[in-house]
């Protein structure tokens, strides 16, 4: 992939990076070559060399419109809390203003994919890491997956973005789900919140690292399991392996938690999905992420032990 220098930014993202790279402190005045890293729905991402600099520099810029969904400064701090618990990259620069952050490069570590999470191995790596962030301390933001799906909603209806037709029938079974939940009480814990495979990045012998943390926030510990599982189309059996991993334990509460909240992680991915097809210029297919999700949420609302998992609360 060819690099550019300082001064060779056509794209808005890129002429913002070389802002962002020039008024770095540590690297002011000093030469630097950049290139994009492919991947990522809503920002921009580079690769950056800084002459003088024995290691290389992952710098994020974030996309338009971005704003609506991310807290650039909680995520900033998730990201630090991250690298001092030994689980993420150290984070080497941050603009408060812009939300341009830039983080080490980790060399020889690659992002996960689809088929890597297929491997039981890496499945309990992935565990062991929510474990690790979930016991860290409190973050700056407290946001539950129901101010999530509560803020997508009103988002969706001020876009005017096209809801599915039984969308009535969706948000009243989302509220009785929200009710159950509350009565409950919540265990709220750091939480990563986005268990997209290429957040989890490996290197043979090496210890697996979390990155992007722009999704976390202080949640239900089972929505960070419920997210994961659903996510990954994991069948019962391996579910229940993996909960018992969590929590040490699998019980009738504990799985009925998870469940609702893979309820609730598909209508919060899903409403997301529909809002960012009206604000992102990427090309991808949101309306049908988003239907696709919708989906999910019912096959679990049409359950016959969802009436069973709410009780069991």
């Amino acid at each position: 992939m060819t690099e550019k220098t300082l001064g060779q930014g056509e794209t808005a993202a890129e002429k913002s990076l070389e802002a962002a790279i020039a008024s770095t402190p540590q690297w002011q005045g000093k030469t630097a070559t950049y290139a994009p890293i492919v991947g990522g729905l809503m920002n921009g991402n580079f690769r950056v060399s800084v002459a003088g600099e024995k290691r290389r520099f992952f710098v994020k810029v974030p996309g338009a419109g971005s704003e609506k969904f991310i807290d650039r400064e909680a995520a900033h701090a998730a990201a630090a809390s991250a690298f001092r618990m030994g689980i993420g990259p150290e984070v080497v620069f941050f603009d408060p203003k812009t939300g341009i952050e830039a983080f080490e490069f980790l060399e020889g570590y690659r992002a996960s994919t689809n088929a890597d999470f297929r491997n039981e191995q890496i499945q309990s790596e992935v565990i062991d890491l929510y474990k690790a962030f979930n016991s860290g301390p409190s973050l700056p933001l407290t946001k539950t997956v129901f101010d999530m799906i509560d803020e997508h909603f009103a988002q969706a209806r001020e876009l005017g973005s096209h809801l599915p037709s039984d969308f009535p029938w969706l948000e009243r079974r989302y509220e009785e789900a929200r009710r159950a939940m509350l009565a409950s009480g919540l265990d709220l814990v750091p939480c990563f919140n986005d268990p997209m495979p290429g957040n989890f990045l490996q290197k043979p012998g090496a210890p697996m690292k979390l990155i992007d943390c722009e999704f976390t926030s202080n949640n239900e510990r089972a929505y960070e399991l419920g997210v994961f599982i659903g996510e990954m189309f994991y069948p019962e059996g391996r579910s229940l392996e993996l909960i018992e991993q969590y929590y040490g334990n699998v019980n009738q509460a504990t799985v009925a938690r998870v469940n609702v909240a893979r309820m609730l992680a598909d209508i919060k991915w899903a409403s997301w999905a529909i809002v960012n097809r009206k604000l992102s210029s990427w090309d991808f297919d949101y309306q049908k992420y988003g239907a696709w999700k919708y989906m999910r949420a019912r096959s679990l609302l049409f359950d016959p032990r969802w009436e069973t998992w709410l009780r069991s609360l």
